[in-house]
């Protein structure tokens, strides 16, 4: 019989999720460090070469990898012999009060991104609480215990389908992939779950995405069953679709498949598919009852000899306080911008509030006239930080507000991350502006360009307000051209092709 104590398990939970915010996993690092030596694409290497030298940084620095801190998920595996000695809480109650405190952690506070109510007022509860928590019982003596935190912008790339069984499974994935599109920062790992239920594949999908990374150990040694004849077939022909890093076109776009397997009905073929992003954060740990868990700290020796600074030859430096939407227009796609000056920020709460305040002829707390927004939602700062970690959210998110903004605030260009929809390129287009494209998964990179921070508008929101950033030296990619040119459209055609060994030719 093994006694836990409560406080045991709330301190190595509280330990694990702010450990795994700043920690990758060494084996993510170095097939991402692997995938960055073999990278030919120019837009992809520099976007690993940033996604590297932010984690560097993060192990460094203590900070949050990416700004999205994620949604905190729990596998726990509890030994049947196991008793709670001294607990006055549940199970459930330790794990959210060990949630509770690392995300509220005053030395590394990791942004609270949960909210109640999900189909009403969406209030966030300020603390990233409730966890998501799996169970289950098993023999033994201990509890194993898995903590992850999965961002926003994968998370929502989940699928999930009901095939038939005599369906390909190989087919269904290669297809899916390309509509997932590029916000789920790619190059990252596909878990996918076969079998069971609906309900139980995507468990398994999601499960299965805390294994080690070790495709090209599956590689040397060759397959053996056709879970992992399926891993190599769907990793080539992934790979092989040239979507690449941050969706620019290039050689990685997945660094590992992962697959787990149920049984399932006669007539049934479930399969679902969780992708894991360039901030991949996951730890495991076990509890004896000698005390709280120890976790391995990794050594900077295991980071790659990667290192990126602002390329100030090949890149053209912007001043966005002159800024004009003349000069705007001129941006080419693929070009790559140092933004300096003042920018300001805004998300799906604070465009919802302003298209509310637009129809009812109501004046916005800023002016957007020739101004340029930012697409975040960051962390708070420490110490003499203007701000804390600030990468990118998904653009598409963005997209059905695009065309108010541009024709109605005077707004001039945007910066998110991935790729835009039909209608916001159409309005991009229409209005001779530009988007641009900042690196997910570099959120502590990009705020070292963040010289000071305000909010400006619509502090209630938290994390959603309006800021006001003035950066220097802030690296961006202009993803969308005025002439509604996309490279998440060209450079995936492109790379595809060129993968193909065919001829490349872009309409």
């Amino acid at each position: 019989m093994t006694y836990i104590k409560q406080n045991d398990l709330i301190q190595s939970v509280a330990d694990a999720f702010q450990f795994i915010s700043y920690y990758h996993p060494k084996d993510f690092i170095s097939a991402m460090g692997k995938a960055y030596e073999l990278e030919q694409g120019v837009a992809a290497k520099d976007a690993i070469a940033q996604i590297l030298t932010n984690s560097r940084m993060c192990a460094e620095g203590h900070r949050p990898m990416c700004q999205d801190t994620g949604i905190a998920v729990v596998f726990l595996k509890i030994g049947m012999n196991v008793q709670w000695g001294d607990a006055t809480m549940s199970v459930t109650e330790m794990v959210n009060e060990g949630v509770r405190r690392a995300y509220m952690n005053p030395d590394n506070p990791l942004r609270a991104s949960v909210l109640t109510d999900p189909a009403g007022k969406r209030k966030n509860t300020g603390d990233n609480t409730p966890a998501v928590i799996h169970y289950e019982i098993v023999p033994g003596d201990d509890v194993e215990v898995i903590c992850a935190a999965k961002g926003g912008g994968s998370e929502n790339k989940a699928k999930m389908v009901m095939l038939n069984p005599s369906d390909s499974i190989v087919d269904w994935v290669v297809k899916t992939v390309p509509t997932m599109g590029a916000g789920w920062c790619p190059p990252g790992i596909l878990g996918i779950g076969i079998g069971g239920t609906p309900e139980k594949a995507m468990l398994m999908a999601k499960e299965s995405l805390m294994g080690p990374v070790d495709i090209q150990e599956l590689i040397a040694r060759g397959a053996k069953t056709r879970a992992e004849e399926l891993r190599l077939e769907i990793y080539e022909k992934v790979n092989k679709l040239g979507i690449g890093a941050q969706g620019l076109g290039g050689l990685a776009t997945v660094l590992d498949i992962k697959i787990m397997e149920y049984p399932t009905h006669a007539a049934s073929l479930p399969v679902a598919m969780i992708p894991n992003c360039a901030a991949t954060r996951h730890v495991h740990f076990h509890l004896h009852g000698d005390g709280p868990a120890i976790l391995e700290k990794p050594s900077l020796s295991d980071w790659p000899d990667v290192t990126w600074t602002p390329d100030t030859k090949k890149s053209k430096r912007v001043n966005l306080d002159t800024l004009t939407a003349q000069e705007v227009a001129g941006w080419k796609e693929g070009e790559t911008l140092l933004l300096n000056g003042k920018i300001l920020t805004g998300r799906d709460a604070a465009h919802k509030r302003i298209a509310d305040m637009l129809a009812k002829g109501e004046e916005l707390p800023v002016s957007f006239k020739n101004r340029v927004i930012y697409y975040v939602g960051p962390v708070d700062p420490v110490g003499s930080e203007a701000v804390g970690p600030a990468g990118p959210t998904t653009s598409t998110r963005m997209d059905k507000f695009t065309e108010m903004m541009l024709a109605q605030t005077g707004l001039i260009s945007m910066i998110g991350k991935a790729e835009r929809g039909p209608a916001a390129i159409e309005a991009i287009k229409k209005h001779k502006s530009a988007y641009l494209m900042a690196v997910g998964g570099a959120a502590y990179l990009v705020s070292k360009a963040i010289q000071t921070a305000k909010v400006v508008g619509f502090a209630d929101l938290g994390m959603e307000a309006i800021y006001e950033f003035d950066v220097k030296d802030m690296p961006v990619t202009v993803a969308v051209s005025s002439a509604g040119i996309s490279m998440h459209e060209t450079g995936p055609k492109e790379w595809q092709a060129k993968i193909a060994g065919i001829p490349v030719t872009i309409a």
